[in-house]
């Protein structure tokens, strides 16, 4: 709940309020930011880049005047920072301000806005960044905005803005586990450092003072806090000082002083993030470490999470039938699989792509998840066929390595193919198709197909099961079949065949044989 300090929404004069005071604590940390700057190159310049944004974002807000509202001060803060965005960093930046213009529909800010603004600055970002690398900016903003998404669709301002700070700063902290530049130079990302700091002047403003928010953590669910992390660093600079900000930070605190101003800091914190954060803003921090301590020894079941992408509909639900979480395929399906992972409380979870993510994608998620309590595993599922496959032999009362080793078997013994329809006429094996004509695609091949569809799936089926099978599995789009009736083809193979429709397959059938 919020306090009677702390508005429900905001309006365009607490926008440019936060705005200038964003700024200006960028400004200030502008030398501690470019620091932490290896990454992409080690240009040192992310700090500036970012101030220099924000301020020509500001610029252009105060032509204004006062007495403007939030949407014109959102648009005018988004054509400055798109003007005056420098670097990377300062591009990322701009996108972020363009999604909160994009989001104020009723002309003032509320907990709803902030989600959905920063649920879109994950797609600009994508977008804007030609290959999204983990670790980075990307990863912290991603953090925030399913954070956000999390909290209840009435949530109030400062409790979706706190959620937001507490996830990023857990995602900052764990950059250098996602990114190897990050962690040979014992530094977190610069990028999201900026990201941290523009969350933070929002809950300040929000709270009405300049005092550090309290109790961020508090904010997450359980499955969601963060982890005891062992931060150990050298600090240059006002010992006594961090000492006593440090004191309220965790536990096992040691100073191990080198001289008047030099020592080796030692803490355990669930609140790595702003340990690291207040270290970097007191004085010079070098040879940063950070190791994941051992949980409190637990005898129950970690419980295990299986997310398969899966187109929705049918096939969706045969896959929940089967005890699994579903993610649609398409341009959110990063966003879509993680927020499934983070709000489950399963300590093991499985993955299933079914031919569904491409590689960037793939690495996208694995990356991603390392700031996440789960063992996350991907298993080679190639088509969504072979994906039922692996269900089928999933024993919750396995150990993850061994039924992870028998679910991979079964989808790799899976011989598959699908049966679609040509995207243009050409040359395949069996001779010309035109456009729409059905075609079989197998093991990196495809050839001509009958002129019916269940000819098709026919042929198919006998092409596969030249080498053996005892089973036959048929995935089928309802659209492209009056009727699909399995007896014809149990007695014309003399197999066992299960057929199941599936809405949005993007095929006329997939098929696997066992």
């Amino acid at each position: 709940m919020v306090t009677a300090a702390e508005p429900a929404v905001f309006d365009g004069a607490r926008l440019m309020s936060w705005a200038r005071r964003s700024t200006a604590e960028l400004e200030r940390r502008r030398m501690e930011i470019n620091e932490l700057n290896v990454f992409p190159v080690r240009d040192s310049d992310t700090g500036s880049n970012m101030a220099h944004t924000m301020r020509a974002a500001v610029a252009e807000a105060e032509r204004l005047g006062e007495g403007a509202g939030a949407r014109e001060v959102a648009e005018a803060l988004a054509v400055g920072s798109m003007r005056g965005a420098r670097g990377n960093s300062g591009v990322v930046l701009s996108q972020v301000i363009r999604a909160v213009a994009q989001n104020v529909g009723g002309g003032e800010i509320d907990g709803s806005v902030v989600s959905a603004a920063l649920d879109s600055a994950v797609h600009f970002v994508d977008r804007a960044i030609s290959e999204p690398v983990e670790g980075t900016v990307v990863t912290v903003l991603r953090a925030a905005a399913l954070a956000a998404a999390e909290q209840p669709g009435d949530a109030e301002l400062a409790d979706v803005s706190r959620a937001a700070l507490s996830a990023a700063r857990t995602a900052l902290a764990r950059t250098p586990s996602q990114l190897e530049v990050l962690r040979e130079a014992g530094v977190v990302d610069a990028g999201g450092t900026g990201l941290v700091i523009l969350l933070e002047e929002l809950v300040k403003e929000i709270a009405g003072d300049d005092a550090a928010p309290e109790d961020v953590a508090a904010a997450e669910e359980p499955h969601s806090q963060l982890a005891n992390l062992e931060v150990m660093f050298l600090f240059d600079g006002p010992l006594d000082a961090l000492e006593a900000e440090l004191s309220r930070m965790g536990t096992s605190l040691v100073i191990a002083h080198a001289g008047e101003t030099e020592g080796k800091v030692h803490i355990h914190s669930l609140d790595a993030g702003r340990v690291i954060e207040t270290a970097f803003a007191m004085g010079r921090v070098t040879d940063l470490r950070l190791e994941v301590l051992p949980a409190t020894p637990v005898t129950e079941n970690p419980g295990r999470l299986i997310v398969a992408v899966t187109p929705a509909g049918s096939l969706a639900a045969l896959y929940g039938e089967a005890g699994a979480v579903t993610a649609a395929p398409g341009p959110d399906v990063v966003s879509g699989v993680l927020a499934e992972i983070r709000r489950s409380p399963a300590g093991e979870v499985i993955l299933l792509p079914n031919g569904q993510l491409d590689n960037r994608q793939l690495g996208a998620v694995e990356k991603a998840a390392r700031a996440f309590k789960q063992t996350v595993t991907v298993l080679p599922t190639v088509r969504l066929v072979s994906g039922i496959a692996a269900l089928t032999v999933h024993d919750p009362d396995q150990p993850l390595s061994t039924v992870s080793y028998a679910m991979s078997e079964a989808a790799g013994e899976m011989r598959t193919a699908a049966v679609q329809r040509a995207e243009k006429a050409g040359l395949v094996q069996g001779g010309a198709v035109s456009r729409g004509d059905f075609i079989l695609v197998a093991h990196g091949e495809t050839s001509r197909a009958p002129e019916n569809a269940g000819e098709a799936v026919a042929y198919a089926c006998r092409r596969l099961l030249e080498h053996g099978g005892e089973q036959v599995s048929i995935l089928y789009a309802p659209e492209e079949f009056t009727r699909f009736e399995t007896a014809p083809l149990v007695e014309q193979l003399g197999v066992d065949v299960l057929a199941y429709p599936a809405d949005g397959l993007g095929a006329v059938a997939e098929i696997g044989v066992e």
